[in-house]
């Protein structure tokens, strides 16, 4: 591609045996012009910037002193921080929403139905009622993994949970899949829940503690839930 473009670029009235000095002069008359530039790349321009960043920080603390220098650090990593935050949820609230995605819902937590009930009453009455709620939903699942009505596993989901538990307790199958969609709501932050929704989910935790469960066809299948779906 170079070559043809060498030999169009020069003049018909050239001989076509040049010398090398020639030759060489050519091949950079033409490589230095701009369409064979590609730019500098992604990675070399970041480092460009970090570098121009130092450098500024470097004046900066030159100017006002060697204590300002780690308070700047500070706050532009802070300000990483919180711009992460404030993008990556929203970001990850969408992903999930397309995909139709459900939240863990113990997510290797190992307290027991107890000690996750003690926490959603003590969420609740300092008035934090998103925390009481998931607490709640928590120690309902929980206390299914104790009494063997679910398979006790790694990464269910609300909605999974939901779904194998209403295999077991169909009577409590309406207040099971409901309370799945309040906890995937209360972590996508679609949901504020208030006392309403922590009385009505500690009363289907007594319900569901107080419900036989049915004789298990399939325990605890992973796809039982997307089968009802």
């Amino acid at each position: 591609m170079v070559g043809r473009a060498l030999v169009t670029a020069l003049p018909r009235d050239v001989p076509l045996t040049p010398s090398a000095d020639e030759a060489r002069r050519w091949a950079v008359d033409e490589l230095s012009k701009a369409v064979y530039s590609q730019g500098p790349g992604l990675l070399e321009r970041f480092l460009r910037w970090l570098g121009d960043l130092w450098d500024r920080l470097a004046d900066v603390n030159n100017t006002l002193g060697p204590v300002f220098l780690p308070l700047i650090v500070l706050a532009l990593i802070a300000a990483i921080v919180v711009i992460g935050l404030l993008v990556g949820g929203p970001v990850r609230r969408r992903m999930l929403r397309r995909s139709g995605g459900s939240f863990e819902v113990l997510d290797g937590d190992q307290r027991t139905s107890a000690v996750l009930r003690a926490s959603a009453d003590s969420a609740a009455a300092r008035a934090d009622f998103a925390l009481a709620v998931l607490e709640r939903f928590r120690a309902i699942v929980r206390a299914l993994d104790e009494r063997t009505v679910l398979e006790d596993r790694q990464g269910r989901t609300a909605h999974e949970a939901a779904g194998s538990a209403a295999e077991r307790l169909p009577s409590r199958a309406a207040d099971l899949r409901r309370a799945a969609r309040l906890f995937d709501e209360v972590c996508y932050g679609s949901a504020t829940p208030g006392p309403g929704e922590d009385a009505w989910l500690r009363g289907v935790d007594e319900r569901v503690a107080a419900t036989k469960p049915t004789r298990a066809t399939a325990v605890d299948s992973p796809d039982v839930w997307a089968a009802a779906r």
